[in-house]
């Protein structure tokens, strides 16, 4: 049985990424009140893998998962993309006119405004989790209150579904990140062709800078899919950048690595794995 620390209670979007990269494979959800608590407990027990929520295809970055994964010595096993839909839920029973208030995570409320607009009079209220905003409504016998969240989290507290598929944009996807460390992390790995890597590392502020960087993996036909900057605290107006290549050839993308190391500082490499494809269905 795999362990796997999720943020978030039972029934979120983290243990439904869980279920899907692992699926067919028997789990114990572990779940933690903060992101910064998957690494602590990790920590803790080498043989627990991680999961945790790193971008979103509307909301953008998660720019404090960043930093905490360059501090941990956990590194990325694998990527699972989520296609987000939100679901309205209520006590067994309960009618829509009856909601007075809509209750949810904020990235989850502003995924479903345009739905919530169509609610007259009603409520909303900030919760630290989709799948706990359920459990409350379960525990406390909310009867006026609705949350939003998955269709696993109503399951799991026994709630009604009043309406599917409430968010704005049906292209929402989160990426999450399978972290790993030791022989869990060659366990994760050990079927999957690595052609993905996450990087981390400092420039000299000198004019032009990123731009040899960039220029040299294309030169070793690396494909950039991603870059996000964020300043080093204590030194004002200085960056570090996380970059995420893919590749055909795992020998030239090391060599592309060796290339750049003269023109950065403090390089460390989050993660080698596979790039997971993912094709959109219309619904």
């Amino acid at each position: 049985m795999k362990r796997i620390a999720i943020q978030g209670g039972e029934g979120s979007f983290h243990e439904i990424a869980a279920r899907e990269y692992f699926k067919d494979e028997e789990l114990e959800i572990v779940p933690c009140s903060t992101f910064r608590d998957i690494f602590t407990e990790t920590k803790k027990d080498p043989d627990l893998i991680g999961l945790m929520a790193i971008e979103n295809t509307i909301a953008g970055s998660l720019l404090q998962n960043h930093d905490l994964l360059k501090m941990s010595d956990v590194q990325i096993a694998g990527e699972h993309k989520l296609r987000i839909s939100h679901s309205l839920v209520v006590l067994p029973g309960k009618p829509i006119e009856g909601i007075k208030e809509v209750m949810s995570h904020p990235i989850a409320l502003m995924q479903c405004e345009a739905f919530l607009d169509t609610l007259p009079n009603v409520k909303i209220v900030e919760h630290e989790d989709t799948a706990l905003a359920a459990r409350d409504i379960r525990d406390k016998q909310l009867v006026s209150t609705a949350a939003i969240c998955s269709t696993l989290a109503a399951e799991k507290y026994g709630l009604e579904v009043l309406a599917h598929g409430i968010e704005t944009n049906k292209r929402n996807f989160t990426r999450f990140l399978i972290l790993a460390q030791g022989e869990m992390l060659r366990e994760v790995q050990k079927e999957n062709h690595i052609n993905k890597s996450s990087l981390v590392f400092v420039l000299p502020h000198n004019e032009g800078s990123l731009s040899q960087v960039l220029s040299v993996l294309s030169f070793y036909n690396i494909n950039l899919t991603r870059i996000q900057s964020l300043p080093i605290i204590g030194r004002e107006w200085e960056y570090q950048f996380y970059i995420d290549l893919t590749f055909t050839d795992y020998n030239r993308y090391r060599q592309s690595i060796d290339a750049i190391m003269p023109l950065i500082s403090r390089l460390k490499v989050l993660g080698e794995y596979r790039e997971e494809k993912h094709k959109f269905r219309e619904e």
